[in-house]
Order: structure tokens, then sequence, then C-alpha cells
């Protein structure tokens, strides 16, 4: 029966002298109006009726007013996107004056160090509060087996350090630390005479390379090589300099191999010139692998757990939180995530910033406390809206 007719019906039902009227075919203005009046009656009886079949289990089933209002939808997520949480990655080529557009990253730049400040300026406006810098040689010769020019003080990296340490001093600075941009090889570290990773030295040369930095005044050093045993050095290392108390050591402790690389490796100049990064990047189904790789960084002295990538691996930065109950968890949505969303808004799938905002809270929800994220100028914006 349709709600119109079960008005009727019960109308009719309820109103035995308007039946009998109806029957000698009489009416009268005071028929009409009692009419009326039994149909508001039946009405809000057949409500009433509705209402109790729909909630005949638990009256907890009843979600949808904790969220009809945007500022409700808000209150219901565990944690909520903040410019503090924000991390933005920069490209600093040692080429001073460059300011190159990155082809497969969209409306990215790759900047040498005079280019940095005027564009800085306007998002440390806005309530930019961290960078994390790659550093890429672009001149000739100046890449060796080595990685020799990872920690050259006059290099991009540790030169843009001491500018933004200046220009910036609210500013939260990051340094990256890894060797592929500076190999002649581009692998993450110091081959052995067989073309394989040789640990002990890729590490003590990272170590090196991340005290060089947090020298310069770094504010969080972050291994992202995936070489065993470099958390514990780096740890060690900034004991040893006496600057432990004041430097972040955030390890890059579940990175995953893959393909979603691409865009970055076009930034920073780091595709290796042979084989791949399989053998000391995570493999794609390894969750207990990364879970002991969390364990292990934790326990050698880690003050932050990165996750990389973030999109495809929301189950890891869940198991991240869990393990590190007490630590700040980070993810990375890496270049290839961030391409595939502009492709996709490219295409008409969806709105760029819809999905920008959906697929950061979908990271914030798996665990994460901060997002380095391509995303961070817009956001800037967005956030003020």
């Amino acid at each position: 029966m349709s709600f119109s007719s079960l008005v009727q019906d019960l109308s009719f039902r309820d109103n035995p002298n308007d039946r009998r009227q109806m029957a000698r075919g009489t009416s009268s203005a005071s028929t009409v109006d009692d009419r009326r009046s039994h149909v508001s009656r039946a009405m809000s009886y057949a409500s009433t009726t509705a209402t109790s079949v729909s909630i005949s289990g638990d009256i907890s089933s009843q979600l949808h007013g904790g969220y009809s209002h945007p500022l409700a939808r808000s209150w219901q997520a565990e944690r909520q996107l903040t410019k503090s949480m924000l991390i933005y990655p920069l490209f600093i080529s040692d080429e001073d004056d460059e300011e190159i557009l990155i082809p497969s990253l969209p409306d990215q730049y790759r900047r040498g160090i005079n280019k940095i400040v005027p564009f800085l300026e306007p998002l440390v406006r806005k309530g930019l509060r961290s960078v994390i810098l790659f550093g890429v040689p672009m001149k000739s010769g100046v890449k060796d087996a080595l990685g020799t020019a990872a920690d050259d003080p006059k290099g991009p990296v540790i030169a843009t350090i001491r500018l933004l340490r200046q220009r910036f001093p609210q500013l939260f600075i990051i340094a990256d630390v890894c060797l592929c941009e500076y190999t002649s090889h581009g692998h993450c570290g110091i081959l052995r005479d067989d073309g394989g990773l040789n640990n002990q030295l890729s590490v003590d040369r990272v170590s090196d390379v991340a005290i060089a930095y947090a020298q310069a005044g770094a504010h969080c050093v972050a291994p992202s090589d995936m070489n065993d045993g470099r958390i514990r050095a780096i740890k060690l290392k900034l004991i040893e300099e006496g600057i432990a108390d004041r430097v972040v050591l955030m390890s890059y402790a579940a990175k995953f191999s893959g393909c979603l690389y691409g865009p970055f490796r076009d930034a920073a100049g780091s595709v290796p010139s042979f084989g791949d990064r399989k053998c000391y990047q995570l493999p794609p189904g390894g969750r207990g692998l990364a879970r002991r790789a969390i364990e292990r960084d934790i326990g050698e002295g880690a003050d932050i757990i990165m996750v990389k990538p973030a999109n495809q691996y929301l189950d890891i930065i869940s198991d991240a939180k869990d393990i590190g109950k007490n630590m700040p968890i980070a993810a990375y949505q890496v270049s290839g995530e961030f391409a595939m969303l502009h492709a996709g808004a490219k295409a008409g799938v969806f709105d760029l910033k819809a999905i920008a905002f959906e697929s950061t809270e979908g990271i914030l929800r798996a665990g994460a406390t901060i997002v380095v994220s391509y995303f961070t100028p817009q956001f800037l914006d967005w956030l003020e809206s």
C-alpha cells in the first residue's frame, strides 16, 4: 500500500460518521473540516508508524543526524588536516639561477638557491611550516661512485639549509639523506665490485652526510636509503657530536619499491644506471617485513617513522601507528600518486581539490599525523577557505 493510500484508508476508518454521510451521498463544510483533521492525524500516525518500522532494531542504527551539517561532518574525523601537518618537498639544483618545470610532476619545479627565497616567501606568509630538501647536482662531473658531493659545504642542500635558517627562522627544515642523487650509478649507497650494495660502507657514508646536514642547521635529518643499521649509526653520531637533543631523526622505515617514483627520479636525476632498488627497498607485498623494519628503526632511535608511498599502503600506515603508538607517523604521498591524481582530474574523472582532500584524509584516517605532499601550496589556500 502506498503512503497516500494508507492515509486515505486510515482517515476513512477513523471517522464512522463520515462513512455514513458518504453512504447517504451528503456532505457539509463541517464534514470537510472534520475530514481534513482526520487526514492530518492519520498522516501523523502513518509517519510515526513508518518511523517505528525503520528503527525496529537498536536506536543507535540512526546515524545520519550526526553528519548532516558540514561542521558536524568534520567532527566525525579523528584527526583533521591542518597546515602544521604538511611538509613540502623542494628540489634544489646546484645551478643557482635554475627554475625548470618538471614535465612529469605537475606544477613542480627544480630551483636553484637564488630562486628559493622568492618562491617560499608567499607560502611562508600563508602558513607553510616545513620543507624537505632534495639536492640535485646538475653540473658536469659532480657525480661519482661515492657520492662525495652530497655533503659538499657549497653544495645545494647545505647552502640552502643555511639560507633558509637565516631568512625564515620559524621554518622547520628537513634534509633528505641519500646518495642516489649524487652517485654516478644512481644507487642509494656505495657498491661492491660485483655491483651489489656494500651496506657497511653505505651506512658510514650516509651517516656522515646526515651529520653534515645537522651541523649546517637542519632541524631534522631523514635517511631514505633503506640500508640496514643507518638509523642507529646516525643517532650515535648525533650523540657523539652533542646535537642529538636538537635534531629530529625521521626514518623512511617502510619505503616500498615500485613504479610510483618515476616523476621524482626525473626531478632529482636519480634513475639507476643499471638494475633496480628492489634488493634494499621493501617488496610491495611485504607487510610483515615492513612491520619488522618499523620495529627495528624505533629500536635504533628514530624519532619519527615514515611510510612511503602513502595511498597504496594505508595498511602499513595503520601498522606503523599501532607499533609506534607514542610516536609521530609520517606518510609521503609520492610523485607517482600525485601525478595520477592530476591526470585523473585533467581527464574529468574527479575534481582536483576534492580528490586532494579525500586522498589526504585517507592518509590521516590510517594513522598519519604528518604528510609530505606536493599539494602543500594549494592546501595553504584551500584550508583558509
